[in-house]
């Protein structure tokens, strides 16, 4: 029986692989799976190496960094020595996987990348490491295939996961009786990120541009969204003294009914922005880091959306600019602003039709299944 491994690093990664898995047990591949992951994997019977309960940080955390490089050489060791995989399936998480693919590369074990570091973003000079190592790419962006094969890189374009992924709208009235909410006023959902990083930097600014909002219109009622990846009383330190109303574990429902979100950067704009919901996005983090990510980057957009449109459509609130009066300002024009309202959701609307209809892990699963076949 041939062999996958999979490498994953955080909560979205353990869901994008559960997928694929789900798929490969549906095209009826007899292959044999472990994997670095969490509970989505697990549930499946996948037999885990480690799981990723300590992988999700950013910064220069040099414990974090310690415990990569530890877990990176037991893995290597694991895999070279008694798993002897066919196969490794590398699935977001550029920083860990572009580095440990080096050392795959080196032990002979072939790999595939889904979901790959966005390298058209920033530091495209990662495009060398993965020429170099990487057997396969399989893309999720139009542009991203393009781009590689101008590099000479076996590449593939399977589709974005989100856009089979995300279940139809939720029921309004349904949701709003749900949570306790008003159904006579407009709800804001804030999504402060998934990762402590982000929790430090930007909790404190929605919140303080939630009060402004409060004070300015009796109409809006907000709520945040509070990441599965982040424990409760890591959350409860950075969310103090507020009233505004906590929802877990259902964050596309939530998506989906708002009437504006103030979000921190990430994949949840892309899915808002497949749901049509107006929204800014949000971002600061220490001015060191801030500068570097200016060096490096490669194009002038954060978000999404933006990147995919090629167009500046969602208010990017970045750095410097990232203060509550501001945020607040942009939120208000989103809630009563109707011709900038049905100007964003119709350039939104766009985004789809942009990506690729394809369903993600189920082409993710044919090509392994054929390389494995």
């Amino acid at each position: 029986m041939k062999k996958l491994f999979i490498v994953t690093g955080e909560l979205s990664g353990d869901t994008h692989a559960a997928a694929v898995v789900k798929q490969l047990r549906e095209l009826g591949a007899e292959i044999e799976i472990e994997a670095i992951g969490g509970t989505n994997l697990k549930n499946l019977g996948v037999k885990l190496f480690s799981d990723h309960s300590k992988m999700s940080a950013m910064g220069l955390n040099f414990k974090i960094l310690a415990e990569h490089a530890l877990l990176m050489k037991r893995l290597v060791a694991y895999l070279k020595n008694e798993y002897k995989p066919d196969l490794v399936l590398l699935i977001d998480y550029g920083g860990f996987n572009l580095n440990l693919s080096k050392f795959l590369k080196k032990a002979g074990i072939k790999t595939f990348y889904y979901i790959p570091p966005q390298i058209w973003a920033s530091r495209k000079w990662r495009i060398k490491t993965v020429k170099k190592n990487i057997s396969k790419v399989l893309t999720i962006f139009p542009f991203e295939k393009a781009m590689y094969e101008k590099e000479g890189i076996n590449a593939g374009l399977v589709g974005h996961p989100r856009v089979a992924q995300l279940p139809p709208h939720a029921n309004r009235d349904e949701f709003f009786e749900k949570y306790g909410l008003d159904k006579n006023k407009k709800l804001v959902a804030i999504f402060p990120g998934s990762r402590k990083f982000e929790l430090e930097n930007l909790m404190d600014v929605f919140l303080d541009a939630a009060k402004i909002l409060k004070n300015k219109e009796n109409n809006v009622q907000f709520v945040i969204s509070q990441a599965p990846s982040i424990k409760d009383e890591v959350f409860r330190k950075y969310f103090k003294n507020s009233d505004i109303k906590v929802i877990k574990n259902d964050n596309q429902a939530l998506l989906s009914v708002s009437d504006a979100l103030i979000l921190a950067s990430g994949t949840v704009a892309l899915e808002a922005a497949l749901y049509q919901t107006p929204m800014i996005i949000s971002y600061r983090g220490p001015w060191l880091y801030y500068f570097i990510y200016r060096l490096v980057r490669c194009i002038n957009r954060v978000c999404l959306p933006n990147i995919i449109l090629d167009k500046d459509v969602v208010p990017e609130i970045l750095q410097g600019d990232c203060k509550p009066e501001i945020i607040a300002e942009q939120i208000h024009a989103l809630l009563h602003d109707q011709k900038r309202i049905s100007a964003m959701k119709e350039d939104l609307g766009h985004v789809k039709a942009l990506l690729s209809a394809k369903e993600a892990a189920k082409e993710a699963a044919k090509n392994i299944a054929a390389e494995l076949s």
